[in-house]
C-alpha cells in the first residue's frame, strides 16, 4: 500500500511537470502527462484505466505534438511571414529561459522579428510576423492545454466512472 501511494505521487508529479511543459518550450509536456496516467493506472494493476482508455491519452498526446510543430509556424505564415521569422519564432520561445514567463509572449515576437528583418523585410512586415507568430504560439498552447485536459478527463471518467 505504502509503495501504490508513492507511485500514485510520483505520477501525480509527472502530470504537473508535463503540464509546465505544454507552455514551456524544451519540456515534453505531453510524454510527462502520458507517463504520469499511465504510471497511475500501473500503480493500480490497470485495474480501473485500461489499454482502450491509455490508447486515447496517447493518440491525444500525440496530437499535441502536431499542435506544437504547426501552431508558430502557421500563425507566422498566416500573416505573410517569410520562413526565417518562423525559425525566429521558434528559436525566440527559448527566451522563457532567461526572463521568465514573459519570455512566452516577448520571445516568438522578437524572434519573429528578427527573422523577418534578416530577411531584408520592412519593420511593419516584421512587425506584422511577429503578431503572427505570437498569436500562432498562444492558441497552440491553448490548444495543447485543451488536449491536456482531454487527456486527464479521459483518464479521469474511466478511473471514477467506467
Amino acid at each position: 500500500m505504502e509503495w501504490q501511494l508513492l507511485w500514485q505521487v510520483l505520477a501525480v508529479l509527472l502530470v504537473v511537470v508535463g503540464l509546465a511543459g505544454l507552455v514551456l518550450p524544451a519540456l515534453p509536456g505531453s510524454a510527462f502527462i502520458i507517463g504520469g496516467l499511465l504510471l497511475s493506472a500501473w500503480a493500480e494493476g490497470f485495474e480501473h484505466v485500461g489499454m482502450l482508455s491509455l490508447l486515447i491519452i496517447t493518440l491525444l498526446g500525440a496530437f499535441t505534438f502536431v499542435v506544437d510543430f504547426i501552431a508558430g509556424s502557421l500563425g507566422a505564415k498566416g500573416f505573410g511571414a517569410s520562413p526565417r521569422a518562423a525559425i525566429g519564432a521558434a528559436i525566440g520561445s527559448l527566451a522563457v529561459f532567461v526572463i521568465g514567463p514573459l519570455g512566452i509572449v516577448i520571445g516568438p515576437f522578437a524572434g519573429a522579428m528578427v527573422g523577418e528583418l534578416s530577411a531584408r523585410r520592412s519593420l511593419g512586415q516584421a512587425g506584422v510576423a511577429g503578431l503572427g507568430a505570437t498569436i500562432g504560439l498562444v492558441l497552440g498552447v491553448a490548444i495543447k492545454l485543451a488536449l491536456a485536459g482531454a487527456m486527464i478527463g479521459v483518464y479521469l471518467f474511466a478511473r471514477f466512472v467506467a
